[in-house]
């Protein structure tokens, strides 16, 4: 069974310094924050410090936020890049509808741009995920 790993502060600070680096943003976690051994990253409200997890079998806690690679990049979920999509000023790419419906459909699209890795996808006012930049 997976083992959730409650990160402590300084393991916090680097996820947010990740955050920051690619998308151009400071985020504070004002949550409990967890990390299963595969590295995806689960947020939940602080008061779960208040019950104890020794005992519990579980694959995840809260909100599925996002997934770590190397200690270099992060990929957010759907309700990540919604958090953190409004403080973002870098790596977000704007779809016209056309493109963001085939992209919600989980087609690759074609995009001429110079950003490169995991970017914030966005259509109109919304959010809608965040997805890998590669070779256009």
């Amino acid at each position: 069974m997976q083992k959730l790993k409650i990160l402590n502060s300084k393991e916090k600070k680097s996820i947010a310094k990740l955050i920051s680096s690619q998308f151009g943003c400071e985020f504070k976690f004002n949550y409990e924050v967890f990390m299963n051994p595969k590295n995806k990253i689960f947020i939940l409200n602080k008061d779960v410090a208040n019950i104890s997890l020794d005992n519990l079998r579980v694959n995840s806690l809260g909100m599925y936020f996002g997934l770590v690679y190397d200690n270099k990049e992060i990929r957010l979920s759907m309700e990540g890049s919604q958090m953190i999509g409004p403080l973002a000023t870098t790596n977000i790419l704007e779809l016209n509808d056309t493109d963001a419906k085939q992209w919600m459909s989980g087609e690759d699209i074609e995009i001429d741009s110079d950003m490169n890795g995991y970017v914030l996808i966005k259509n109109k006012d919304d959010f809608l995920g965040c997805g890998r930049l590669s070779n256009k």
